[in-house]
């Protein structure tokens, strides 16, 4: 753009201050939209990513089966059966020479005691009894103290683990130190040795909200030896080898319990690594819905832009006809219009990128928005193209303008 086009421009905004800013208040709300749901979306999956990874990224859930769930390969039409998991198919899954993409196994026994100290009650939402290997494969490492160890479990020892949530219930203070601690779940009493990291909530329930005991203390005050586990929680070798984990899963317990005709009921699989494939496409596929739902207002706001620089034109006929008088020519009439135009959606575009990074600082709806570089070049690249794209045709339609046509213009 010529300096003297420049100058004009700058002059033509300031002349109608107000016209100027409504104008550049549509690529504003429009920049600022393509940042601010972007980063709302971006934020939304590493959100629910987190919350995965917590779980355990290598970790596969075997549950009994018997009707229909994740992983579960029900077939309409199939009789509904299950199988009881036992301390063979833990063994048997334990046995490198048949799953060897299995890293660790524990299995899972679960139950819903009252828990009791000194006047509190408060019952868990998750009443777990479990091995060592249960920390490892469900990602639960102490935050102070300790996990309980395999001489815990073979001594059947009356120990606890405490989440956070049960924590506050029955200490009423979260920062309180249980460690050492007697509590009482139903007739049993069971000595705090551990305090579980903070994990907060994953969106359908809290996972601070628990308590972890040996398996062998569960058995001897609560469930008894004789039933089912729960799940058996297994972890993978690796992220990559989930699903050859999972087959293994299948494999090892078709043979242990002599499945020779499988309907998908028996037991079900849920692979963590196979849902956070898919929670991160459907957080992909959903950002860009909501970027392509903000990018709309900045086509809107092109509009205006084009809208206004009609009647720029319209209003500031006599002097187009005047300066191509005097001897300007088309080109500088286009580049003086056009440049107006490119000029208003700049500095639009300008104070949208500061108020969508401003913007991205406050949570929305729950979710902390992480601003994604490239929509910030993105969207502030397509409001200035927009400004040049609507800004043609109202500057070629005043550079068209004849000068004796232009001069007689009322």
């Amino acid at each position: 753009m010529k300096r003297e086009n420049f100058r004009i421009a700058i002059q033509g905004i300031l002349s109608n201050r107000l016209r100027s800013a409504l104008t550049m208040l549509g690529i504003l709300i429009g920049v600022g939209a393509v940042i601010l749901l972007v980063a709302v979306g971006n934020g939304s999956s590493i959100a629910v990513q987190k919350n995965i990874q917590n779980l355990g990224t290598n970790t596969l859930i075997v549950f009994r089966g018997g009707g229909f769930g994740p992983g579960a390969g029900n077939r309409p039409g199939t009789q509904s059966r299950r199988i009881d998991l036992t301390a063979a198919d833990v063994a048997a899954l334990r046995d490198k020479s048949q799953a060897p993409d299995i890293k660790a196994v524990a299995p899972v026994r679960t139950a819903s005691p009252t828990g009791s100290y000194q006047g509190n009650t408060y019952s868990p939402q998750q009443f777990i009894g479990t091995t060592p290997e249960y920390e490892e494969i469900r990602n639960e490492p102490t935050s102070s103290g300790r996990f309980f160890d395999q001489s815990d479990v073979d001594n059947h020892a009356r120990v606890v683990v405490l989440g956070t949530t049960v924590v506050t219930n029955l200490f009423g203070d979260p920062s309180a130190n249980p460690i050492g601690a007697n509590v009482q779940f139903n007739s049993g009493t069971y000595q705090v040795i551990g305090v579980l990291k903070s994990k907060g909530s994953n969106g359908a329930q809290d996972q601070d909200d628990v308590a972890i005991i040996p398996v062998t203390a569960m058995e001897d005050s609560l469930t008894g030896s004789t039933t089912s586990y729960s799940q058996i929680a297994v972890e993978a070798t690796s992220r990559n080898t989930g699903d050859a984990a999972s087959a293994e899963i299948t494999s090892v317990l078709d043979t242990t319990h002599n499945i020779t005709n499988p309907t998908g009921t028996e037991f079900r699989v849920l692979n963590q690594s196979s849902l956070l494939a898919t929670s991160s496409s459907t957080n992909r596929t959903f950002t860009v819905l909501l970027g392509a739902v903000a990018a709309i207002s900045l086509l809107v706001g092109g509009i205006g832009v084009m809208n206004i620089m009609l009647v720029t034109v319209t209003e500031r006929t006599r002097e187009i006809g005047i300066r191509k008088a005097i001897g300007a020519r088309k080109g500088d009439i286009l580049g003086q219009f056009l440049g107006e135009a490119v000029l208003l959606s700049v500095l639009g575009g300008a104070t949208g990128v500061i108020a969508g990074l401003i913007g991205s600082n406050f949570k929305i709806v729950g979710v902390k928005p992480v601003v994604q570089p490239y929509s910030v070049v993105l969207a502030f690249v397509v409001a200035l193209l927009v400004g040049l794209f609507f800004g043609i045709y109202p500057a070629n339609r005043a550079a068209s303008l004849r000068p004796i046509d232009a001069l007689r213009y009322e």
